[in-house]
Parts: C-alpha cells; structure tokens; sequence
C-alpha cells in the first residue's frame, strides 16, 4: 500500500463520511428544530438532538442540494442511524482555507489559530494569517485549483474550506476523504445572504452564539443605512467596473452587487438584468446604454494608484464617457484597501461608501474607507 492512501485512512476515521440512513428517523424528524434563515438562500440548517444537519443548495441549480454535512459534537458519541450525508465531528481545530476572503471570516469568529494552511497567501491580507505563513505555524499549500495534497495530509487537516465553482470539482483534494466545507456565499443575490453565512461557519468551528451575533449586529447597522438612504430625494445613475478583452463583465441587477447599490440609493444601469453572475456585453452596448452616468465605480487590482491619465491611455473610449469627463469616477484599489475581507462579514461598511459617494449630504463628516475618487 503506498504512503499515500494509508495516511488518507486517518481523516476518513476520524471524520467518517456516512451513508448510514436515507433520511431521519420519524423521533428526530419530531424533534428537529429548523434554524431561521433570513437572508441566505445557499443552506439550511435544522438542529436533531444527537447531531446538527446543514444542507448546501446546489447555486447554479437552486432545486438540488449539492451537499449535506451531520455535524456531531466531538465529546459525544457517534449516534446510530444517521442520515446520509459527509459526518463532521465538531468543533474543528485544524482547516485548510482556501481563500483570502475565508480566513477573514475564521478571523472575525476568533478561529483564525485554527487555519493550519492556506492557498495563495500573496493574495491574503490579514496581518495575522500573514504572520503565521511566515512563521511556518501556517502553511501555504499552493495554487486553490492544484494545492499540495501531499502537504494537507501531513498538516492532518480536518476540512477545507473553499469556493465551488459551476462544473468543476477540486481535484485531488477530493480523494483524500477530508470533508470540504463548499462556500458558495459569492452567489447570494443579498450583500446580508453573504454574511449570514458566518452562522455556517460558527456551527463547524463552534462558535455557534458568536457567529450569531456578529451576523445581527452587521444585519442592524446595514439596515439603518439602508433606511438613511430612503431620505434621498434623486437617485443617480451608475455604471459599474470595467470591459475585459472585448467586453464589459456587468454585475446582474440580482446580484449582491445590484442590490448593493439600490440600497445606497444609486440607479444602477443594468439593474434590469436577471441572475447571479455577471453578464457580458459589448462595450458598444455599454457605451450606448451608459455613457451618460452620474457616476462610474470600479474595483483593481495594483501596487500603485490608477489615474484619470492611466485609464484613458489603457482604452482610449473610456474617456467619452461623461462620468470621465465631469471627474465622477471612483475607484477601489483591492489591494491597499480590505473591500473583499470586508465584504461578507462588513457589507455595511461597504455600503457606507457608496452611500457617501451618491448623497454625502447624508453622512457628513464621513472619510471612505474602500472607494476614492480617481486621481487626476
């Protein structure tokens, strides 16, 4: 028997992916108690006596469900009759997470010692996690699309946590019989359906009244903003991010983003295209549908700050564009601000800025944190 699939027989013990049961038996069905969901249409969770049941919507398929976990706490015993479904023995000490976003929600839950690895730490922002990479108390296992399985076996890893995408799997990672946790909250159509995926986390890391609270404090701030924005008597038109290649990737109006700024108050172009993803359309469209924006919002990526200079050097056109001319553009430089550490534990910070940004007659005094003006 080779190294490898004898030391991939320890997480298969230890965390024992079970098909015991089709479904519960008729005494839990009795006693389950459902938890309410109020935001997030990715999972469902509903509490037994002996075990805790999550189930993941299948996102591009709403109708399926794409994964079941039976939490179980470790200083109980394995129950009997489980239902089918990858069985978890809580709470997990040791994760491997794939993405940058990810470890800032372990972080804010104060489990960030519990991240023993982690993908791409060149993309990670978090001084902590940056820290312990350093320090070699936690390693980076490579690329997320080919990580070192080699390596998560001798970390002893007990899940890892990353981010489906639509057919595609996770490679070798998947044979290792290490339950892995699959994150789809990038696809909730409701900046708060994202951070209501911490509760998700709080039950695998056992910080259940922990995630609870940080999810209804964030929810009551982000909906008193959202009432703020009520007051304002115009809504202005926004074009949001940048063409790539030959075309224009537009958020959905039923995206977070969409929904984003309809509750700033801002009258998104594209509000009126249906779905999750993102659309692609021709910058002609664009132009035709967007040139006359209020203003224009974009997110990059770089060591250095972008100008008004830089942007019409790198496509001409963009500068006929009325937001351009009338110097209404701001931007969000993701990699000396924390907009996506933020953006599922913090969606009201974010929506602070844009508030500010379309009506700063509302928050006087306000100093944005994510979104500045393009420098001239």
């Amino acid at each position: 028997m080779t190294r490898i699939s004898l030391k991939v027989l320890v997480p298969l013990m230890a965390l024992t992916i079970c098909s015991c049961a089709s479904s519960p038996s008729q005494e839990d069905a009795a006693t389950s108690q459902p938890d309410s969901v109020l935001y997030a249409r990715g999972f469902q969770i509903r509490h037994f006596d002996e075990y805790t049941a999550v189930s993941l919507r299948d996102p591009w398929d709403t109708l399926k469900v794409r994964q079941t976990y039976i939490l179980v706490e470790k200083d109980r015993p394995l129950p009997e009759n489980l239902p089918e479904g990858i069985v978890v023995r809580t709470p997990v000490e040791r994760a491997i997470v794939y993405t940058s976003v990810h470890c800032a929600v372990l972080e804010q839950l104060a489990c960030s010692g519990k991240i023993i690895g982690v993908c791409e730490s060149e993309y990670i922002s978090s001084p902590e996690i940056l820290s312990g990479v350093a320090s070699g108390s936690i390693a980076d296992i490579g690329l997320s699309t080919a990580p070192d399985v080699e390596k998560i076996i001798d970390l002893g890893a007990e899940m890892i946590i990353a981010s489906p995408f639509q057919n595609s799997g996770y490679g070798a990672a998947e044979k290792l019989g290490i339950p892995i946790l699959e994150a789809a909250d990038y696809m909730e159509n409701h900046p708060l359906g994202r951070t209501e995926w911490c509760r998700l986390f709080g039950l695998f890391f056992g910080k259940r009244a922990e995630a609870d609270s940080i999810f209804h404090s964030t929810m009551n701030s982000y909906l008193e903003l959202k009432r703020l924005s009520c007051e304002a008597a115009e809504k202005p038109s926004v074009l949001l991010e940048l063409k790539y290649g030959s075309a224009w990737l537009v958020p959905s109006g039923e995206s977070y983003i969409g929904t984003f700024h309809r509750d700033a108050g801002g009258d998104y172009i594209f509000k009126d295209i249906t779905g999750s993803d993102n659309a692609v359309i021709p910058f002609e469209k664009v132009f035709d549908v967007a040139s006359d924006a209020d203003f224009w919002l974009f997110k990059y990526a770089s060591r250095s700050n972008i100008t008004y200079k830089d942007l019409e050097k790198e496509y001409q056109p963009y500068s006929n564009f009325r937001a351009f001319k009338e110097k209404k553009i701001y931007v969000c430089n993701t990699m000396h601000t924390s907009y996506y550490d933020d953006l599922t534990i913090h969606p009201d910070r974010i929506l602070e800025d844009f508030i500010f940004i379309y009506h700063p007659e509302l928050l006087p005094g306000y100093s944005p944190k994510y979104y500045f003006p393009l420098q001239q």
